[in-house]
C-alpha cells in the first residue's frame, strides 16, 4: 500500500489508510454493497425528505481545501457537486456540515422523486491506485422542474478498531438533464412533417429576422457561439449569431498557419454532430474552420457574418437588451432581446511594456498577430514566452529555416501528448471509450479539489513517462515545474490558461538546439537592434514575437456594454471558493447577460447547461434566484 499522504494536494483523496482499511477484500459483492446503500439513499427522498438519513450516508469528514496546508493528514473529505438540478448554479459542497446545510436548504423545494439506480455504469470496485478504492454508480431522479441524473462513489470505512467495514459516499454529482415538458427537438421529437418545396424559402426568412427579434443574440460565431446556438435551437429558443469576420470559421482560419488542436478528437466533438471516424487525432486549425462551416449549415444556425456589434444597453425596467449591429455594407439594425451571450473568448493579446520599445528598428508582434514563419525568412527572431503558442510558433520558424531564439521568462509545465494526453484521457476520451455525452458526465462528476489530488498523482506518473524529454530539457537549461500545487496543467488551465505546454515535438527541437534558448536573465530593455538583459547580455533580433497570454474577457463587455456593466459583472474565468469556474456559463451579475467560453469539450458540455437556464427562464420555470447568488441581479 502507498505511504500516508505526503503532499497537501492529495489531502482530498480518500486513501485506504485514512479510512482505516488495510486492503479491500477480494470477495466483496460490489452490486450488493451499492444496491443496499442506494436503497437507503432513495428512502431519504420519500415523502418528507430525511436530511439526517441522507447526510449520514456520507463519509464523516473534517478536511477543508481552504486550509490546504493546515489540514490534519488523516482528515477525511467528502463532496457533493451539483449543476443546476438542486441549486440552479454550479456548486460544490465540501464536508459533512456543508452538505447537510445544503440539503436542509434545498431538498424540500426541489421535490425530488423517482430516484432510481441506473445500469449505465457497471457496479464494480475500481482501484485507480493501490491505496484508492471505490464503487461508482449512476442513477436518475426527477425534481419539480426536470429530469436529472447523478453519479456516486462509495468508499469503505472502518467504523471500529476491529476493522468492520461500512461503505459511505465520498463524492456525489447531480445534474439537470431535461426540463419537464420541453425535450430537445431531436430523435423521437424531431420534425416529422414533409416539406413541399418551401424549406429554402423558410430558411432564408428565418435568417433575416424581418418580422421579429430573436430571444437570444450571441456575439461571436466560433465553436462556442455555435454550440450555444445549436443547444438553444434544440430547445426551441430562437437565436442569432453575430460574427465580425466575413466567413464562418475565420476565427480559426486567420490564426497562425501552424496552429492545430492539442486535445485529441475524442475529446473535441461538438454537440449533435461528432467528427467522422476518419478525422485525424489532432485537428489542424484550417480544417477546424471548414468543419465549423459544415456545422453551421447542417444544424441550420442563424449567423450574420461581416457584422459588428456596436453597442448593447440594458433597459433598467424590462431588463431587455437593445443591441445595435452594423453590417459591412453599412446597414444598421437594432435588436431588442431578452438574453445577450458573449462568446468572444479572452480579450486581445497582452504585450508587456519595456523601455526602448519605441527605439527598436525591427517588428514587434503578439502571437495573435502572427501568421506564418515565411513572413520572416532570413531574419533573426526572438519569441518571448515558453508556453503553447511560443512553442508552436518557434517550431514553425525552425521548419521554415528561420533563426529563432525562445526567451523563457519563468518555468513551464511540460507534458507530452504521446504519454500525458493518453494518460489523462484514458478510459473516457479515446478509441472505444464510452459515448461522449456519458463520458462528459463521468468527467464532470469529480469535484475540482478531488481532481487536484488525482491529477497530482497522475502528473507524477506522466513525468516518469516523459523522463527522457524532461531530462533533455533540463540538460540544456530549460526550466520546468510540476504545475500549481504540483497538479500538472489542471490548475494552470483553470487559473489563466497558460503556463504549460502539451508537447507535440517542440521540446526535442529545444533539446537539439534548433530552437535556441535564453533564460539566464530578465529583459532590461529593447535596443535599436534587439534586446538587452539585466545581466548585461544582448540578443540581436529583427522580429520579436510576444507569446505572453491574453487579456481579461470583461474587456469585450466593456467595449460593447460600457464601463458600468464591465466593472460590476463577476470575474470571468478562474476558480471560486467551491472550485467552480467564475462567471462563465452561469450567473455573472446582470439579468440576461451571459459569457460562454472554453475549449471544445467544455463548450460541448456547458452549452447545454447555459441553454437549459435560458429555456427555463423563457418558460417561467426559473426566475434567476440561485442558491449561491451573493449579490442581487442588476
Amino acid at each position: 500500500m502507498a505511504s500516508a499522504t505526503s503532499h497537501p494536494s492529495e489531502g482530498p483523496l480518500p486513501t485506504l489508510k485514512k479510512l482505516g482499511v488495510q486492503s479491500v477484500p477480494q470477495n466483496l459483492d460490489a452490486i450488493q454493497i451499492a444496491t443496499e446503500w442506494f436503497e437507503e439513499f432513495s428512502k431519504s427522498f420519500s415523502h418528507t425528505p430525511d436530511v439526517n438519513l441522507l447526510s449520514n450516508l456520507f463519509l464523516p469528514s473534517t478536511y477543508s481545501y481552504a486550509n490546504y496546508e493546515q489540514n490534519d493528514p488523516s482528515a477525511l473529505s467528502c463532496y457533493w457537486r451539483d449543476i443546476l438540478s438542486l441549486t440552479w448554479d454550479f456548486r460544490t459542497f465540501e464536508g459533512h456540515t456543508s452538505i447537510s446545510k445544503f440539503l436542509e436548504d434545498r431538498l424540500a423545494q426541489a421535490e425530488v422523486k423517482n430516484v432510481k439506480l441506473g445500469d449505465s455504469l457497471p457496479l464494480v470496485i475500481s482501484q485507480p491506485y493501490e491505496d484508492l478504492a471505490w464503487i461508482m454508480g449512476y442513477f436518475t431522479f426527477e425534481t419539480r422542474v426536470g429530469s436529472c441524473s447523478g453519479i456516486f462513489r462509495l468508499v469503505p470505512y472502518a467504523e471500529t478498531p476491529s476493522g468492520t467495514l461500512k461503505w459511505f459516499a465520498h463524492s456525489m454529482f447531480t445534474g439537470l438533464e431535461e426540463l419537464h415538458g420541453f425535450p430537445e427537438l431531436g430523435g423521437a421529437h424531431r420534425n416529422v412533417k414533409p416539406d413541399h418545396g418551401h424549406w429554402l424559402e423558410n430558411r432564408e426568412k428565418e435568417l433575416r429576422f424581418e418580422e421579429s427579434d430573436p430571444a437570444v443574440l450571441i456575439i461571436g460565431g466560433g465553436q462556442t457561439g455555435m454550440a450555444v446556438a445549436a443547444r438553444l435551437k434544440a430547445l426551441g429558443v430562437g437565436s442569432l449569431l453575430v460574427e465580425k469576420n466575413a466567413t464562418v470559421g475565420d476565427s480559426w482560419r486567420q490564426r497562425y498557419d501552424a496552429l492545430y488542436l492539442h486535445d485529441p478528437v475524442w475529446y473535441d466533438h461538438m454537440p449533435y454532430l461528432p467528427f467522422p471516424p476518419t478525422w485525424p487525432a489532432f485537428t489542424p486549425a484550417k480544417k477546424m474552420a471548414q468543419w465549423l462551416e459544415v456545422y453551421a449549415i447542417a444544424l441550420e444556425l442563424n449567423i450574420w457574418t461581416s457584422t459588428a456589434v456596436k453597442s448593447a444597453v440594458q433597459d433598467p425596467e424590462t431588463k431587455r437588451w437593445s443591441v445595435k449591429v452594423q453590417k459591412a455594407s453599412g446597414e444598421e439594425r437594432e435588436f431588442n432581446v431578452r438574453y445577450l451571450v458573449f462568446a468572444t473568448g479572452f480579450h486581445g493579446g497582452k504585450i508587456p511594456e519595456y523601455l526602448g520599445m519605441g527605439d527598436f528598428k525591427g517588428q514587434i508582434l503578439h502571437s495573435t498577430q502572427y501568421k506564418t514563419a515565411t513572413d520572416h525568412i532570413g531574419k533573426k527572431v526572438v519569441v518571448i514566452g515558453a508556453c503553447t503558442s511560443g512553442h508552436d510558433i518557434a517550431s514553425d520558424y525552425v521548419e521554415k529555416g528561420v533563426d529563432v531564439t525562445m526567451f523563457q521568462r519563468s518555468s513551464t509545465y511540460v507534458m507530452s501528448t504521446k504519454n500525458g494526453i493518453r494518460m489523462v484521457m484514458q478510459g473516457l476520451y479515446e478509441e472505444g471509450s464510452p459515448p461522449t455525452d456519458f463520458a462528459d458526465k463521468i468527467a464532470n462528476s469529480f469535484s475540482m479539489w478531488l481532481n487536484v489530488g488525482l491529477v497530482h498523482r497522475l502528473a507524477k506518473g506522466i513525468a516518469e513517462a516523459d523522463k527522457e524529454t524532461l531530462d533533455g530539457l533540463h540538460k540544456v537549461g530549460f526550466r520546468t515545474n510540476m504545475g500549481v500545487r504540483e497538479a500538472g496543467h489542471l490548475l494552470l488551465v483553470w487559473d489563466k490558461v497558460s503556463g504549460y505546454y502539451l508537447d507535440v515535438g517542440a521540446s526535442q527541437l529545444i533539446i537539439d538546439g534548433k530552437i535556441k534558448l535564453k533564460n539566464d536573465s530578465l529583459i532590461e530593455r529593447f535596443t535599436e537592434t534587439g534586446l538587452k538583459f539585466e545581466n548585461g547580455s544582448e540578443l540581436n533580433a529583427d522580429v520579436v514575437v510576444f507569446c505572453t497570454g491574453l487579456g481579461d474577457p470583461r474587456e469585450h463587455i466593456r467595449q460593447i456594454c460600457g464601463d458600468a456593466v464591465a466593472d460590476n459583472c463577476s470575474t470571468l474565468w478562474g476558480l471560486d471558493e467551491d472550485g467552480e469556474i467564475n462567471g462563465v456559463w452561469r450567473d455573472m451579475g446582470f439579468q440576461g447577460l451571459w459569457y460562454a467560453m472554453g475549449n471544445l469539450a467544455l463548450t460541448r458540455y456547458h452549452s447545454k447547461n447555459l441553454a437549459l437556464q435560458i429555456k427555463a427562464m423563457e418558460e417561467g420555470i426559473f426566475n434567476g434566484e440561485r442558491y449561491s447568488l451573493k449579490t442581487k441581479l442588476m
